[in-house]
């Protein structure tokens, strides 16, 4: 989805984000290889939240399931760059180059789905994003996504990845407030089991309901 743009970006080359509307912003490389202060304390929280085994859909170079790892807790990263899986097994992260809408293992059987870093908008379709977290999970299974803190409502535009060498392909992408999660949680058959704000950040615990 991304293209090579994300795998030089996360080899170090500075990337990106332009928005079809102009606006550009920073892409947080840094966060998704392991931030310091805020955004540690995100991770920490988060990765405290899982129990039992634990897949990450988009799980980038795969620091959270490397701290669920070192934690003993089974986990397994999923993500389409050949980049990010190489520096997550590198760290110590289980991860799987797939998509994350094609056969996985264990479906119906974990226990954790993680949504984070906004992946609940991957293709511009949240909803589908959690109806594929419901179909991973376990009958007393939990996933935990992030939701933009920020934003109201569900906004879906195309976006690329920009350097100062090249430019991306197109690529849908969602914004999904906070607000609009529970009535999108009903929608896919999950049920709302918490809020948990994380400093500047927030995430729910949503509840499989089969």
């Amino acid at each position: 989805m991304f293209g090579q743009l994300y795998d030089r970006a996360l080899d170090g080359e500075r990337c990106w984000v332009r928005h079809s509307d102009g606006r550009v912003d920073r892409l947080p490389v840094r966060t998704w290889l392991g931030g310091r202060g805020a955004d540690a304390k995100f991770d920490a929280a988060v990765v405290g939240m899982c129990a039992g085994p634990t897949i990450d859909l988009g799980c980038g170079p795969g620091r959270l399931v490397a701290h669920l790892v070192q934690r003993g807790v089974p986990a397994l990263g999923v993500d389409l760059s050949a980049t990010a899986v190489a520096l997550a097994r590198r760290s110590g992260a289980p991860a799987l180059r797939r998509d994350v809408f094609a056969p996985l293992p264990g479906t119906g059987r974990w226990q954790t789905v993680l949504l984070a870093d906004g992946n609940v908008g991957l293709a511009g379709d949240p909803a589908r994003v959690l109806r594929r977290a419901a179909e991973l999970l376990a009958d007393s299974g939990r996933c935990i996504a992030e939701f933009d803190a920020r934003a109201t409502g569900i906004d879906v535009e195309w976006v690329r990845l920009e350097s100062a060498r090249a430019v991306g392909p197109w690529f849908r992408w969602a914004s999904v407030g906070i607000d609009c999660m529970p009535a999108l949680a009903h929608r896919v058959g999950l049920a709302v089991a918490g809020i948990h704000p994380i400093g500047a950040r927030v995430v729910a615990t949503l509840a499989a309901t089969r």
